[in-house]
């Protein structure tokens, strides 16, 4: 749970992150808005990836 819940946050993170780039960037509030939707879900995905193989490396430290 505690992962999912860290995940969660970091999304929303993320979100808000990337699209402020994306939109200082662009000065499009639509493709600020699409970048920072298409991105952190890529990402965000990736980071649960990330933090499942670091709990299961270290399962396999302990044992």
């Amino acid at each position: 749970m505690k992962t999912g819940m860290k995940t969660l946050t970091f999304a929303i993170t993320h979100f808000c992150v990337a699209f402020t780039v994306a939109w200082l960037l662009t000065g499009s509030f639509v493709i600020g808005g699409l970048l920072a939707m298409i991105e952190p879900a890529v990402n965000t995905v990736a980071y649960a990836i990330h933090e499942r193989i670091w709990e299961r490396r270290g399962r396999v430290l302990m044992a």
